[in-house]
């Protein structure tokens, strides 16, 4: 009895050594398919306008990675152009993705759609994308803050531009408001 026991015993532990091998195989085998899609998915970046747009997501939402396209912008090229939204980028020709590229130089929407309305120094509406978008907004800030108005003084002092309350927030530096220390 006692024999049979011990031998019962010995499969039951190789059993699990067993097991406990199979499950460190797979999870490695895990590990490298892990390491694999990540490779595949590194690979997969498609250059939309000086952005890089992983392949893997599909039109409508890759085109918003790209600085100054929204949502809203986003449906308009896949709308004007004729694409589906949910084509994966990676499934897109060449001559798919200089139609994109050219549509968001030049895009033929609505002028309420557009991020440059009645620019001031041109008077024109026009959509901008890119590094150009951040020069513009730096060169007003600082055209704001020359000539000193309400805007322009707020973001001297770092303060929120857009009538956001500060009694909670923006707290940068300084003394806490509405701390009482108790007397002693």
């Amino acid at each position: 009895m006692a024999e049979q026991k011990n031998k019962k015993q010995t499969k039951k532990e190789q059993d699990k050594k067993s097991d406990q091998k199979k499950s460190e195989k797979e999870h490695k085998e895990k590990k490298i398919d892990k390491h694999q899609d990540k490779d595949i998915l590194e690979e997969s970046l498609i250059r939309i306008s000086g952005y890089d747009v992983p392949g893997s997501k599909n039109i409508y939402t890759g085109l918003t990675r790209i600085k100054g396209v929204s949502w809203s912008v986003s449906n308009a090229v896949c709308v004007k152009l004729g694409f589906d939204k949910a084509i994966k980028i990676s499934d897109l020709s060449k001559d798919d993705i200089l139609k994109i590229e050219n549509f968001l130089k030049n895009p033929e929407i609505k002028d309420f759609l557009k991020n440059r309305r009645y620019d001031e120094e041109t008077g024109e509406i026009k959509h901008i994308i890119g590094s150009e978008l951040d020069m513009r907004k730096d060169f007003d800030i600082r055209k704001m803050k020359k000539i000193k108005s309400y805007k322009g003084i707020r973001h001297i002092m770092n303060q929120p531009v857009r009538g956001q309350r500060t009694r909670s927030h923006f707290r940068k530096t300084g003394k806490a408001v509405g701390v009482k220390k108790t007397k002693k």
